[in-house]
């Protein structure tokens, strides 16, 4: 599939909205990789495209073009995808607990903003547009949750009232996003650096995971297989949160001279919002979907090579949770050849992928040594 991804994104231009994230950074990244005529990041966090700016600051004058802005602004967005061929939206509130604090800065920005997205790509004669979703809209139980899902289905439904326009809009549904910004990994290696506590929601909580690398490049498979109205829902692994913070203390805490057993866990609650097990696919999404090894679809046109889906709902309590071993190997193959200048890990994503698969056909879901 590599030559049509790179058939498909040649000479284009790409804008990726909230571009300075862990999912855009990492989109523009890999889209570099092809022949693209130049891509555009567009976000209102000026700090992080200081530094973005820098890191590709060898590229040649005009092949990455950073835009300060904010999806909330209209005006802005419309000015942004003049001349854009493919868009990428990204942009989002992600923490449910600052969602629950601020439903209306949730609403604001995922489903106003949204909106802004899709009359500006229309107006403008876009030609492919990605909303990126969370398996927090499967079941929504905050107002995170809620907005996303919202949002998700004004783009999928977009596709029956673009009009003349000539534009496939889809959108892609998966879980956490491993070691991205502001997520648990992170903060884990913060706290075992510190020599703990680890700070725990709940031993029973688990969560669909994906590297970033592994979520942006099925993100852009379903760009190129959507033909309009999709919604993509990625097959991920599912790991209880008590033990990777096991792991990462078992593989971490020596390094920073630290004793594992010395370094307590201890539960501090859900936050408001909080659920203890997550839902990429609802019982009755399962009805009509059809799926591949790597994701299901759902949607009136079905992607060449995919099947009816053979399952019920697909959710992390349902599907098989990586034993303990499976999961240390997973850290030990994220933090390979990772250096440790003054005791402080450097980040780096590592590709891993095991297909955790919904209840009734675990018989299948064999995790690949990594």
């Amino acid at each position: 599939m590599d030559e049509q991804i790179k058939q498909f994104f040649t000479n284009k231009v790409v804008l990726i909205a909230g571009g300075t994230g862990s999912i855009g950074s990492e989109l523009l990244k890999t889209l570099l990789q092809y022949p693209v005529k130049q891509i555009r990041i567009f976000s209102r966090d000026e700090f992080k495209q200081f530094h973005l700016q820098n890191e590709f600051r060898h590229l040649p004058v005009g092949k990455v073009r950073f835009l300060i802005g904010d999806i909330r602004d209209r005006n802005r967005v419309f000015l942004a995808m003049e001349g854009v061929d493919i868009v990428f939206n990204s942009a989002a509130m992600k923490h449910v607990h600052l969602s629950e604090d601020n439903p209306f800065e949730a609403v604001k920005t995922n489903v106003i903003g949204t909106q802004n997205m899709i009359e500006a790509a229309r107006a403008a004669d876009v030609k492919h547009f990605v909303q990126i979703s969370t398996d927090k809209a499967a079941m929504p139980a905050n107002v995170m949750g809620a907005t996303k899902l919202l949002s998700e289905k004004m783009v999928v439904l977009a596709e029956h009232y673009r009009g003349a326009h000539d534009i496939v809009f889809c959108a892609v549904r998966f879980g956490n996003v491993f070691g991205s910004r502001g997520s648990v990994v992170p903060l884990f290696m913060e706290q075992i650096e510190k020599g703990g506590p680890v700070t725990l929601t709940h031993k029973e909580m688990n969560r669909f995971v994906m590297s970033i690398a592994d979520a942006v490049n099925l993100v852009i498979k379903a760009c190129v297989l959507s033909k309009g109205g999709e919604l993509f829902i990625l097959k991920m692994p599912v790991i209880n949160m008590y033990d990777l913070a096991r792991a990462m203390i078992e593989i971490l805490a020596p390094l920073h001279g630290h004793d594992p057993k010395k370094i307590e866990i201890r539960e501090v609650g859900k936050r408001p919002g909080e659920k203890i097990c997550e839902a990429l696919m609802r019982e009755e999404e399962a009805e009509e979907a059809v799926e591949n090894e790597e994701m299901f679809c759902l949607g009136e046109n079905k992607p060449k090579g995919f099947v009816p889906c053979q399952s019920g709902s697909y959710e992390s309590d349902r599907s098989r949770c990586l034993s303990y071993p499976e999961v240390v190997a997973l850290l030990n193959h994220y933090f390979k050849n990772q250096v440790f200048p003054h005791g402080i890990a450097k980040k780096k994503i590592i590709s891993f992928r095991p297909i955790a698969v919904p209840a009734g056909r675990q018989e299948k879901n064999k995790v690949p040594s990594p």
